[in-house]
């Protein structure tokens, strides 16, 4: 945790701290430099003439900045869609108001050849919504089978490397870091998602939830304010293996040149750049030193709450 929150403390603080140097401004006097010399940058320089450094406290920034809000969002993802998948299954029913009917019908009409087939298909609508309306049907519903969709789409993402499509879709379309932000989210749900899933299914037989769908709750409030806050303690340790998974990732993609722009700073760029200049050791060393112990923190935060929460 102290590591975790000095981490956190400098990425907050990066912009406003005493550094001798900005992260992107060569010092071309001064290349290659090992650390602890007599000259003013204390952890060395890389190749381009950086100082490591500053950009060892603006990747922490970028690492912070990036992981920790696509953890978040992606556990939230999951968390909604495991939840839904495990307390409706394939029974859901998916409720439609007539006027948006309506409306999806006249756009179809509008598109017919011919004034006359586009009118006898609005008359024939309109009488059917009247015939609706006089019967009291408020709402039209069909079947839509939330575990299938949900399920299948996590496991169509887990049959390829997480690695492998974040590298095929960033290198592909050229993102920026929101974009890059997105793309983490989206490939990253599913562990969080079948986790929510398996405890909704135990927490929906429950008699707590039962008694509140026997006084007549709407089902949705079932679902939001009974069953949903118990399915989510697995995200509890999980959450901390997200963000260390997701930091991995990142410093991956950054040292492979995919995802982030090159202006910006970050743990896995600076340890490319011991590609060029293999002598450079402390470019490697100093981040690699960074991420591990990060990334090491955070496994062991997520095994003292498996622990915590199995005692």
């Amino acid at each position: 945790m102290l590591w975790l929150s000095l981490v956190g403390l400098t990425a907050l603080l990066a912009a406003t701290l005493p550094l001798p140097y900005a992260p992107g401004v060569p010092d071309l006097a001064h290349v290659a430099e090992p650390p602890f010399g007599a000259g003013a940058h204390w952890l060395g320089t890389d190749t381009l003439g950086r100082d490591v450094l500053s950009m060892l406290v603006f990747g922490a920034r970028t690492a912070v900045l990036l992981t920790l809000p696509a953890a978040l969002l992606s556990t939230l993802l999951g968390a909604l869609a495991g939840g839904a998948a495990g307390f409706w299954g394939n029974k859901a029913r998916l409720a439609v108001p007539y006027w948006l009917l309506a409306a999806a019908g006249g756009w179809w009409v509008l598109r017919l050849p011919g004034a006359g087939v586009g009118l006898a298909v609005a008359a024939v609508g309109l009488g059917w919504l009247l015939a609706a309306w006089q019967r009291k049907r408020e709402l039209a519903s069909w079947p839509v089978p939330v575990n299938s969709v949900v399920m299948g789409a996590a496991t169509t993402l887990d049959t390829i490397p997480r690695l492998v499509l974040v590298v095929a879709m960033a290198a592909g379309t050229g993102v920026s870091v929101p974009g890059l932000l997105v793309l983490l989210t989206l490939t990253s749900w599913p562990q969080a998602a079948r986790l929510v899933r398996a405890q909704m299914l135990r927490v929906r037989t429950l008699p707590f939830v039962e008694a509140a769908q026997a006084v007549g709750a709407p089902p949705y409030k079932v679902w939001l304010h009974h069953a949903l806050p118990h399915a989510l303690q697995p995200l509890r340790t999980a959450l901390p293996l997200s963000i260390a998974g997701l930091l991995g990732l990142e410093s991956t993609l950054s040292f492979l040149g995919i995802g982030l722009p090159p202006d910006v700073a970050s743990w896995g760029r600076l340890m490319a750049t011991v590609r060029s200049e293999p002598g450079a050791w402390w470019t490697f060393l100093f981040p690699s030193m960074c991420l591990i112990i990060s990334m090491i923190s955070l496994i062991s935060i997520s095994r003292y709450r498996s622990s915590s929460a199995s005692s």
